[in-house]
């Protein structure tokens, strides 16, 4: 099979992924083979490629997975050949821990994430348990399904762990792939909400998506926000939303890590007044099949720019750029 294959980090600019022939896997016990029609794009594998986290190599990237089951393995029961099926960030985790036995299996030690700790979607085909799989909305297009489950599952996280109320004011800074998607489901809850964004693009979207105000990150907006969700690439942004954050109100740290490092934070200033910060890892099933249910009832409406496989460097040196309105998805294959 065709796939896209890192075998050392690098900067993206330096396009990194290799177009190469793979061998096709086979369903193990348990386990589904996926062709795989669309791959979404996502700040993570840009974190992999250019060596923030620490992908194991050589590995095909990409979580946000949408395809056909072709052939099941041993004991396989909840899908058969021909369902149309989900994969995200979550490969698997041990089932027995703490963690997984609350249902917390993002924070499981064994935790593995796809396109990471396994082969991921930047090809042809990938294999993965059932149990880690999902049904998708018919209500949904591939290129349209595919940011939902990064993007909006982890945004829904964001979202949770923000404990906003309807009718209070939340503030999203950057204003990318999941904050467009957390935008719909805040304004579906009743919450008022700001965006803080540079790129003009991102702003008209914002505006057109229903923010009651937008502004730039280092721009003071009209109140105080009762919860905040950071969702940009850099440690700066941090000290701002602070800095605008209402007395007891929550900072969620929505990426998995910083281009840089945060700034000396200023207790007093930013920090007391029993102000929080909550950082955000990986996602749980629960996070996946909630949102994806919620997505088709409310009904979330994803902005997307298709790529070709090939492309994938491209499209995440846009990513990178702030050049990607809405999400960005690989297509690998027609729709089946």
């Amino acid at each position: 099979m065709k796939a896209m294959v890192l075998r050392e980090t690098s900067p993206i600019e330096k396009e990194p992924l290799k177009m190469e022939e793979w061998p096709e896997p086979v369903p193990r016990f348990k386990e589904i083979l996926i062709q795989v029609t669309v791959c979404g794009i996502c700040h993570t594998e840009l974190d992999e490629i250019e060596g923030r986290l620490s992908p194991k190599l050589p590995m095909i990237p990409g979580h946000q997975v949408i395809g056909k089951v072709v052939e099941a393995g041993p004991m396989v029961r909840r899908f058969k050949k021909g369902d149309r099926v989900g994969v995200a960030w979550i490969y698997s985790a041990c089932g027995k821990c703490d963690f997984c036995q609350e249902g917390e299996e993002n924070l499981c030690s064994e935790f593995k994430g796809t396109g990471c700790d396994a082969e991921g979607g930047y090809a042809e085909y990938m294999v993965v348990s059932e149990d880690y799989a999902y049904s998708i909305p018919q209500r949904f297009s591939d290129s349209e399904a595919a940011p939902l489950l990064c993007a909006g599952a982890i945004g829904y996280r964001d979202l949770r762990l923000a404990k906003i109320k309807k009718g209070q004011t939340i503030g999203l800074f950057g204003f990318g792939a999941s904050a467009h998607l957390v935008i719909q489901v805040a304004k579906y809850w009743g919450m008022e909400v700001f965006v803080f964004t540079r790129g003009e693009g991102h702003q008209k979207l914002a505006q057109r998506l229903g923010a009651s105000w937008v502004g730039k990150p280092d721009e003071v907006p009209p109140k105080k926000l009762h919860s905040a969700i950071d969702f940009t690439p850099v440690g700066e942004t941090i000290p701002l939303a602070l800095k605008v954050l209402e007395r007891g109100g929550r900072l969620v740290i929505a990426v998995i890590r910083k281009r840089n490092p945060v700034p000396p934070l200023d207790y007093a200033q930013l920090l007391w007044d029993e102000k929080e910060i909550k950082s955000v890892a990986n996602l749980t099933r629960r996070d996946a099949q909630e949102f994806l249910h919620l997505a088709a009832e409310i009904p979330i409406l994803p902005e997307v720019q298709e790529f070709k496989l090939e492309e994938a460097n491209q499209a995440l040196y846009l990513l990178k750029q702030g050049r990607i309105q809405g999400s960005a998805v690989l297509r690998i294959s027609k729709s089946l």
